[in-house]
């Protein structure tokens, strides 16, 4: 389990970083990129849809995982967009509140 939180925090270390990079370069201008690729019909187009679905599996998880109740579906909606960085805050989030219970973690107390 330490493996996978050291994991999860050099990923948003990364990720966060780079953001910043790009920003810093590009401005603020993720959406018209990003579906201007998918509208080309290129390989950037095809990653930038394979990516906006594994953002709403993300998405539809973390509904799930919370009963599809009203804070579930919030957290799905910060998921759908917050990709990566939301993902390892919320999971390393869970790993603390579950003591590292995977079946806590992946299926919600509820299920578990």
């Amino acid at each position: 389990m330490t493996l996978f939180r050291l994991f999860l925090i050099a990923a948003l270390g990364v990720i966060t970083v780079y953001t910043g990079v790009v920003i810093a370069n590009h401005g603020l201008t993720l959406f018209p990129a990003f579906f201007g690729d998918m509208g080309a019909m290129g390989w950037a187009g095809q990653f930038n849809l394979d990516f906006m679905f594994m953002l709403a599996l993300s998405a539809l998880w973390t509904a799930w995982r919370n009963g599809f109740s009203a804070g579930g579906l919030g957290l799905a909606v910060v998921a759908f967009f917050g990709g990566m960085p939301f993902l390892c805050i919320y999971l390393l989030y869970l790993l603390s509140r579950t003591g590292g219970d995977m079946r806590r973690v992946l299926l919600g107390d509820a299920r578990a």
